[in-house]
């Protein structure tokens, strides 16, 4: 499956230059819906949630942050590619159901060959 150009040149954009967007996608029939961020953020941010766990997690967490750092020194190109978007703040739902939201500060990677369509913006709860 290719994937859409539009979609690469936002993915590149917040890997490269830290470039930030409001974005839902619909992924194989979900919605996701969050704000992008480049790999290297994804990868701090997800290591700072294991740091103070216990020996295990904090191992993952010091492999992560040495990633997220590879990243910035340019030195692990294959976690800076075009092949996943990241997402912070992340809604997903299926159907009806809203499996996770942007209160529990849901991080998401997701294949870009797998997105079916986007559109800018988030999906945001009316208040009743």
């Amino acid at each position: 499956m290719s994937t859409d150009s539009i979609l690469e040149f936002f993915v590149k954009a917040s890997n490269k230059y830290g470039f930030s967007l409001d974005i839902t996608l619909n992924v194989n029939g979900a919605v996701i819906s969050g704000t992008t961020i480049s790999a290297q953020e994804y990868l701090e941010a997800l290591g700072e949630a294991f740091e103070n766990g216990n020996e295990v997690s904090q191992a993952i967490s010091e492999r992560l942050i040495q990633s997220s750092e590879a990243i910035e020194e340019g030195n692990e190109d294959n976690l800076n590619d075009l092949h996943f978007i990241h997402l912070k703040n992340a809604q997903i739902y299926c159907g009806e159901n809203k499996m996770a939201s942007s209160k529990n500060k849901v991080l998401w990677r997701g294949s870009l060959d797998q997105v079916n369509g986007f559109f800018l913006g988030k999906i945001t709860e009316s208040k009743k």
